[in-house]
């Protein structure tokens, strides 16, 4: 059968599943993986076998050895041909939860921590302090964009609204800015820097480095703020939005809230700790690698190597996180236990939707479908625009941009060779995270926070939160598409 019929096959019944039926994102995946994998024939995997084959030869080539291709691709045919469909998707499920579930249960874990143990308000007071009230909406961007990379976007808007809000009482003024600068900030490290669950997946399905990955995240991720910041100037010079109560908590609550004593708060240094660390640690440990005679002692090299292994280096970061909880909460091991459990809840939520995610996007890569999109498209740089696309639409249809990024990135993966497309894989990567974005409305849990949160009507979430997402991600098209066609091997 066709793979582009396949996937279309398995489109439908994911998003049907959740559209219509409102099936949890977990059991939409499995039951599109089934459907794929039942319609994919023992020519479709053939296919699938070949392109694998031949991506493995041009790994073994750079590393000066050749493979027997024709050998290669009948042992890989021969094996997925002998398991049953549950047993290929199951396969699919375990690989993804391997790559990315541990750093998700610690990335959870130093979120928590962050946010109880005032880490997260330190570094939004303290990004305040410096740069003063005049530029107030500049320090929730980078405030949002910082915290946006280990905690989930939901939680970071959470966290910052209530400042925002404090601020908006003080100035009588720009709220709408404020609210704007917050999302611009922590929406696009949500989609495009690990170690959160959408660019962690789509990183490791697309076989891209991780530490080529969080650079290149930051880079985009700082372009399409920068764009974001410029829209909401632009909306805010021209309409306004009223500061109004909402539900759960009172503007006199907000205001104590972010009043609270900075005696309560971590120093600036130990809250930046868990975020920075791990960043450093995985960049300069990919940075060794990739220049083996960078003269720098032996010792310091292996010792890098250790801690920048990215779950080694998460477990510091979540470490400290825990460290700092226990130091400012005065917290006992029962109560920092039961911290640990509520963050791991909430990620063990998340690691079964992407590994599910995983496992359908291994049955689509099993229909032949790269070698399909090879022979449709090419090997050039049309192919950053076409994943953008994609996952726009996957997006736009059922809402989540994790699930939307896990999905494209699965469709995509058999094509993510350097030599085969012309350009590192780390740009696709890239492409499907600001993918991600367009179009954000009422299918979408993130609108409904931003909406609920901030006290905006359905109409005015519409009228500004949804064109911010849309020209942030066009706008990281436009940087990838730059980025990649200037720099290709990067």
């Amino acid at each position: 059968m066709n793979p582009f019929v396949i996937l279309a096959a398995g489109m439908i019944v994911v998003m049907g599943s959740i559209l219509a039926f409102r099936m949890h994102a977990f059991l939409a995946l499995i039951l599109g993986a089934f459907v794929v994998g039942a319609l994919t024939a023992p020519a479709n995997i053939a296919a699938y076998a070949r392109n694998e084959a031949e991506n493995d030869a041009r790994k073994q080539k750079l590393a000066g050895k050749t493979i027997d291709i024709e050998a290669r691709s009948a042992d890989i045919a021969k094996k997925l041909e002998k398991q049953s469909v549950a047993e290929r998707i199951a396969e699919g499920f375990g690989k993804t939860c391997t790559g990315i579930g541990l750093l998700i249960a610690l990335a959870s874990i130093v979120g928590k921590c962050a946010l109880d143990s005032g880490s997260a308000d330190r570094i939004v007071r303290t990004s305040l302090r410096i740069l003063g009230e005049a530029r107030a909406p500049l320090a929730f961007l980078g405030s949002g964009f910082l915290l946006g990379i280990p905690v989930f976007f939901d939680t970071v808007f959470f966290l910052m609204l209530p400042l925002g809000k404090a601020m908006a009482l003080r100035t009588g003024r720009n709220y709408l800015l404020y609210v704007l600068a917050i999302g611009a900030g922590a929406t696009m490290t949500h989609s495009l820097v690990p170690p959160t669950p959408g660019p962690l997946v789509a990183a490791e399905i697309l076989g891209v480095n991780l530490g080529k990955m969080i650079i290149g995240g930051c880079l985009v991720g700082s372009v399409t703020a920068a764009a974001g910041y410029a829209f909401a100037k632009w909306a805010n010079a021209r309409w306004q939005v009223p500061l109004r109560d909402t539900a759960g908590v009172s503007l006199d609550e907000l205001k104590k809230l972010s009043e609270r004593d900075a005696s309560e708060l971590p120093p600036i240094w130990l809250a930046l700790a868990p975020i920075v660390l791990p960043v450093l640690l995985i960049t300069g440990a990919e940075i060794l690698k990739e220049l083996p005679t960078l003269g720098v002692p032996d010792g310091f090299r292996s010792t890098i190597l250790v801690l920048g292994e990215k779950n080694v280096s998460m477990l510091i970061a979540a470490s400290i996180a825990l460290a700092t909880l226990a130091w400012k909460r005065k917290m006992t091991k029962k109560e920092l236990s039961a911290a640990v459990e509520t963050s791991l809840l909430e990620a063990g939520t998340v690691i079964l939707i992407t590994a599910a995610g995983g496992a359908f996007g291994a049955t689509l890569q099993q229909t032949g479908i790269g070698e399909g999109l090879k022979l449709s498209t090419g090997a050039s740089l049309w192919m950053i625009p076409l994943a953008f696309g994609v996952t726009s639409l996957i997006r736009t249809a059922q809402g989540s941009a994790t699930v939307a990024m896990i999905t494209a990135a699965g469709i995509f993966a058999s094509t993510s060779n350097a030599e085969l497309l012309g350009f590192d894989p780390v740009y696709l990567a890239l492409a499907v995270g600001c993918g991600s974005k367009p179009i954000a409305w009422m299918n979408d849990s993130g609108f409904w926070v931003v909406c609920r949160m901030s006290g905006m009507t359905e109409g005015e979430a519409l009228r500004f939160w949804s064109p911010l997402t849309a020209i942030m991600g066009v706008t990281g098209l436009m940087t990838t598409l730059l980025a990649a066609w200037l720099w290709p091997g990067v």
